[in-house]
């Protein structure tokens, strides 16, 4: 667990699924609390015991990947040492409610808090909770008040908007984040599918052919997104970084006012989409 450095502000806590490049915060801005994912049986934390390859490979193997979230225990000690290094409150921002129980540990563990604690459900995952979390820590960094930094995150979390295309539906239908008959379906067809993250949940936008067709047809739903706009974007991938990269750089030619991150998915989200995912997230400013 990284513990951020809060004396005199509202400190930033947020669950290891966020997936925030390095670089873009000071290391002591956030405090970020692990997800757990279970291989084979035996639970790992994310981020410090088990990395993106390790279950690319173990999902290639059809070994069981599951995951599991923080006890309530972690976040309530992420809450006690921030308060102990003199947070006058905290804002604890979080995967979406939908997707995973991190969202409830952070209720139980705010009941405990030392100092006010603000809870908030993304209603996304990866970058576009990622943004909220760098909204939030920049807002308490210049001083703003608990309810201040809790809207900039909430506020910026709203607007974040994001597309990802998998390989297959299997590992999502395995996970219950899709119906069965539309893995199915897929598998079928051979489609490739564009999906996208409504009221916290996978929903699917379109199908396609080729999986150079779903990539192309995000690009152009993203440009078409951002339009004349200023916005942040994060490429996300899970063992996939040629093809990361690749997206990057057409994205970065067609909004070149666009500001562009490209980050690895960790294990916890890499054990329900697969190898091969990528996914793009729009952030507007």
């Amino acid at each position: 667990m990284s513990t951020a450095a809060a004396a005199g502000r509202v400190a930033v806590v947020t669950d290891s699924t966020s997936y925030l490049p390095a670089g873009l915060l000071p290391a002591d801005a956030v405090t970020v609390v692990p997800v757990q994912v279970v291989i084979a049986g035996r639970a790992y934390d994310e981020g410090t015991e088990v990395s993106p390859a390790q279950v690319a490979a173990a999902l290639r193997e059809w070994q069981v990947v599951t995951t599991s979230r923080p006890a309530p225990e972690r976040l309530a000690q992420a809450y006690e040492c921030a308060a102990q290094s003199g947070a006058t409150g905290i804002v604890s921002i979080h995967l979406s409610a939908q997707m995973s129980g991190t969202y409830e540990s952070a209720l139980l563990a705010a009941r405990r808090s030392p100092v006010p604690t603000r809870v908030i459900d993304s209603g996304s995952v990866g970058m576009g909770a990622g943004f909220g979390v760098i909204a939030a820590a920049r807002a308490a960094s210049d001083g703003a008040g608990l309810d201040a930094v809790a809207r900039a995150a909430r506020e910026r979390c709203a607007a974040s908007y994001s597309l990802f295309y998998v390989d297959t539906l299997d590992y999502l239908r395995r996970g219950g984040r899709v119906g069965a008959a539309q893995a199915m379906l897929g598998q079928a067809l051979a489609v490739k599918p564009i999906l996208t993250i409504v009221e916290g949940q996978v929903r699917l936008l379109e199908k396609v052919r080729t999986a150079s067709r779903a990539l192309a047809r995000i690009q152009e739903l993203v440009v078409a997104r951002v339009a004349d706009g200023e916005a942040d974007l994060a490429v996300h991938h899970l063992d996939a970084r040629e093809r990361a990269e690749t997206v990057a750089e057409r994205l970065t030619a067609a909004l070149p006012g666009a500001q562009v991150v490209v980050s690895e998915v960790g294990a916890v989200v890499g054990a329900h989409v697969g190898p091969g995912m990528i996914a793009v997230v729009v952030s507007p400013h």
